[in-house]
């Protein structure tokens, strides 16, 4: 792979994973719009080994902290504190999107990867997003999230199987509406990203151990180590900004970019 479009392609992953503009429709348009050929497995694995490894960085003492909170509700049976209530509603949150992943991605890498279904959620998410940020109310903050909220967060996330509708973009969506604050809706986003991009990069881990076991060479380790660095870089400054500007700015720059972006791909494809 040329080494100019390894560096686009992990700088792309790291910045759009955490932002609300959908990282898969991104990977997906960009081979389609330039040519290029797949990134293949082992870049796909190391931009989520580095997009993981950023929000366990940025965010290591909440992890930290709610993890200990869930292990230790697990030997007490007591989940009354605030860390180890959040730690079950991020389980519970990350089900849907697991249970939906195993059972339909076949459908998604066939049938859902279409320029114009990219267009159609990246719009059509983007304008609720925008509702839902200037609707919501606003008052509630993380740890008054409850079990009805995990379910429909959680419910919500599994959207994001569909490439362009984004998964920080559509729990974010569900958080705000349901009347959480914008730190706190993207807070928790974050958070339940743990478990998914776990999930997903060991998967995808896997498979490519089998890959280098009956057929090898499948892994160049340059490119592996630069895809992983450079990734990680990207999603620690695009959590950070966006988390800094967050309150000032709102949603509505990445409406407007997720609507322009929909509507380019229209024009381009139909």
């Amino acid at each position: 792979m040329d080494f100019i479009q390894l560096i686009i392609l992990s700088l792309i992953q790291g910045l759009t994973e955490f932002l609300p503009v959908s990282s898969s429709a991104h990977l997906i348009l960009l081979p389609l719009l330039t040519e290029w050929q797949d990134q293949g497995l082992a870049i796909d694995v190391a931009a989520h080994l580095g997009s993981l490894f950023a929000v366990v960085v940025y965010f290591r003492k909440d992890i930290s902290r709610i993890l200990f909170a869930g292990i230790n509700s697990i030997s007490k049976k007591d989940v009354s504190e605030p860390d180890s209530k959040l730690f079950w509603y991020i389980a519970i949150a990350s089900l849907p999107v697991l249970i939906s992943g195993f059972l339909l991605r076949d459908i998604v890498s066939i049938y859902l990867r279409e320029p114009l279904i990219i267009a159609a959620t990246s719009i059509g998410f983007g304008l609720l997003l925008w509702y839902a940020d200037t609707s919501g109310k606003r008052l509630r903050q993380i740890n008054s999230i409850n079990m009805r909220d995990a379910i429909i967060i959680g419910c919500a996330q599994a959207l994001a199987l569909v490439p362009g509708t984004s998964r920080s973009g559509i729990t974010m969506t569900a958080a705000l509406m349901l009347g959480m604050d914008r730190q706190s809706a993207a807070r928790f986003s974050f958070l339940l990203a743990v478990p998914i991009i776990l999930a997903a990069g060991g998967y995808e881990l896997l498979k490519l151990i089998q890959m280098e076991i009956e057929v090898g060479g499948t892994i160049n380790i340059n490119d592996f180590i630069v895809t992983a660095l450079l990734s990680a870089i990207s999603a620690l400054l695009s959590i950070h900004f966006f988390l800094k500007f967050l309150d000032k700015i709102g949603m509505l720059p990445f409406v407007i970019y997720r609507v322009l972006l929909g509507l380019v791909l229209v024009g381009l494809f139909v």
